[in-house]
């Protein structure tokens, strides 16, 4: 695994100090990743964390980032800070990014405090078939953007070159079926299987091997099968809210308890 700069951890105490969990995520954490020095790399260095600001951010006027969370452009480095609190409603809703983060192989985890070690271990009260909503909803995302906005602003140098030379934005693509895929195995295992090992096919719809109507009509069986999954799940429909509530203050709690009084304000 890489190290990240220490430019960037001593500035940003957020995936330092403050962090609970950091940890590689996309591409770095599926097995996909494209050093920057490969032929038709389109990869960056992406990287999450959860971060427990100091306490004056519970009880006084401070706001972290925008609507608790921060996006931070370094070189390649792409990384994106969620504060707890945010952290959490996002798990309860089923956000596939950062589910994701509960599920890691172990060496994609930077760092994991006490706080963090609990948070995943406590992963499955946010397991329900209510993921396959938000699960859908990313995917039809990525085949949206796949198909409509393949030379839109969004998009790298890099980006629109291979769209240029496919067709199709064959990053896109790739999202687009890890997602469906990874949707269904959690429909009927109610786990993340983060690190693929279906590498050799996502690789291959990546490299632009497929078509983008193969592509299309590989998206069609699953968006199927996904539906077929939800319909058969024993899933509960939902998590326990009032377990999650409960969870997140002790976490806090003794988060701030172990830190003392000011809460690590570095």
């Amino acid at each position: 695994m890489m190290n990240m700069p220490g430019k960037i951890l001593s500035k940003y105490p957020e995936i330092d100090t403050w962090s609970i969990i950091t940890a590689y995520r996309g591409s770095i954490a599926h097995g996909l990743y494209v050093a920057s020095a490969a032929e038709n790399s389109i990869d960056d260095k992406d990287i999450i964390s959860i971060c427990i600001p100091p306490i004056s951010y519970y009880f006084g006027l401070k706001e972290y980032g925008s609507r608790g969370t921060k996006e931070i452009k370094y070189a390649e480095w792409d990384i994106v800070v969620y504060e707890f609190k945010k952290c959490i409603n996002l798990l309860k809703q089923g956000n596939p990014n950062i589910l994701s983060l509960l599920w890691l192989d172990e060496k994609s985890y930077i760092k994991i405090s006490q706080a963090g070690e609990r948070l995943i271990n406590a992963r499955n009260l946010f397991v329900g078939k209510h993921v396959y909503q938000s699960f859908i909803g990313y995917a039809q995302s990525q085949f949206h953007k796949m198909t409509h906005l393949g030379f839109q602003g969004y998009l790298g140098v890099k980006r629109k070159t291979l769209v240029q030379k496919y067709g199709y934005d064959t990053k896109n693509a790739c999202h687009l079926i890890r997602l469906l895929t990874m949707g269904i195995e959690f429909l009927k295992e109610g786990r993340l299987y983060v690190k693929r090992s279906d590498v050799k096919y996502l690789w291959s719809i990546k490299r632009g091997e497929w078509t983008l109507e193969e592509v299309k009509k590989e998206s069609e069986k699953l968006f199927k099968e996904a539906e077929k999954a939800y319909k058969k799940s024993k899933l509960p429909e939902h998590p326990d809210y009032n377990k999650i509530e409960t969870l997140g203050v002790d976490i806090l709690k003794d988060h701030f308890r172990l830190k003392g009084r000011s809460g690590a304000e570095s």
